[in-house]
């Protein structure tokens, strides 16, 4: 520990502080004893004193005061110094040694706001960066529990039909093959929602133009309309004559798609939904309502991370990949939106917001198969 003090920033802060301290108490002394002794005897001479005993005089008041004075300037020098190193460089090693602790995997690592203001705001400014890596390391390690556990069932079921028609234990017959479908169409499904959740980081910026997003929701509705009537459920559209902004037309199809699948998966019959859309303020704001047991509000700030489902038991008629409202967060960030969710009362509404533009020429989408994945 010694050493480690006689090499690090407080040993150096300490051993500046008091070379200062020293130099300052220097020249005072200095001052006091060479140039204080001449005024002193000049003084004493012209009011009739000897030389000498003037002297003598400075020497034993003077000087011994100025003696004692220094011995405790420099005790004090060294004590502020070693407090001020203390209060400087103790903060900064427990800020080193917490980063050493998340370079090995430990980002539960803190550090207490302590020190000069300087340094506790960098204290605080290192607890802020932990937490964002310890969250990161959670979302990290559900991705990857998620992701083997959405392979590990279908390959799972595959594997077990597999082996019996190989051991001839249960017929090679039509329901067998289309369990075997089934699960196949499972794996196709989570690489395609794979495939096309966005990557900001690689894909680059997306082309914007001026899109109407009634056009884009009414496409979308019309081509959900026989799902939703197959399963018992309403779904009630209500928008804006016009509503145009800047976007991607396809990726806010995909953002419409979603969203309508993820509520024709998670409204039970019979119930409704309800496709919203308004602009107020300049804003452009599209609303997806559903009836139901809703979302926990545990849950809600997490339900648009990658994998992240509400449903836990992972049942495949219910629960999908835990993409969807991914990459309904990726799609909208990327057109300068932004996404949220609310529920309560029994009914759970996602919705975004996209800045409005001046209508102009608009693009019209087409009425055409909207891409989507589950929620």
């Amino acid at each position: 520990m010694r050493s480690r003090f006689a090499g690090g920033l407080g040993f150096r802060i300490a051993l500046a502080a008091i070379v200062v301290a020293l130099l300052a108490v220097g020249i005072v002394a200095v001052g006091t004893l060479v140039l204080g002794s001449q005024a002193f005897l000049d003084l004493m001479t012209a009011d009739g004193h000897p030389a000498s005993e003037s002297q003598a005089m400075f020497d034993e008041s003077v000087g011994r005061v100025v003696v004692m004075g220094l011995g405790v300037a420099v005790l004090a020098a060294i004590g502020l110094a070693v407090l001020l190193a203390g209060r400087i460089a103790k903060p900064l090693s427990r800020v080193g040694l917490a980063a050493k602790r998340i370079a090995d995997g430990d980002y539960r690592a803190r550090v207490p706001r302590e020190g000069p203001r300087e340094v506790a705001d960098l204290a605080e400014t290192f607890n802020e960066m932990a937490a964002a890596l310890e969250e990161q390391e959670r979302l990290r390690r559900e991705f990857v529990a998620n992701a083997a556990h959405e392979l590990r069932t279908p390959l799972t079921n595959l594997q077990g039909y597999l082996e019996a028609l190989r051991d001839e234990v249960i017929p090679a017959d039509r329901e067998t093959f289309q369990s075997l479908w089934e699960e196949a169409e499972r794996l196709v499904r989570l690489a395609r929602s794979l495939d096309t959740l966005p990557d900001p980081t690689a894909a680059g910026p997306r082309e914007l133009v001026e899109v109407d997003v009634t056009s884009v929701a009414r496409a979308g509705s019309d081509l959900a309309a026989p799902g939703f009537a197959a399963a018992g459920l309403e779904l009630q559209v209500e928008l804006a004559p016009s509503l145009p902004v800047l976007a991607d037309p396809d990726g806010l199809k995909q953002v419409i798609g979603n969203l309508l699948q993820n509520a024709l998966r998670y409204t039970p019959p019979p119930g409704s939904v309800w496709l919203r859309g308004a602009q107020r303020d300049g804003v452009v704001r599209v609303e997806v309502s559903n009836t139901g047991s809703g979302i926990p509000a545990a849950d809600l700030p997490h339900v648009f991370e990658r994998f992240y489902r509400v449903e836990k038991s992972r049942d495949a008629a219910r629960g999908g990949a835990g993409i969807g409202l991914a990459i309904v967060r990726e799609l909208v960030t990327s057109f300068g939106g932004t996404v949220g969710v609310a529920s309560a009362d029994g009914r759970t509404t996602v919705w975004f917001e996209i800045q409005a533009v001046a209508s102009r020429r608009v693009v019209r989408a087409p009425r055409n198969e909207v891409q989507s994945a589950s929620r």
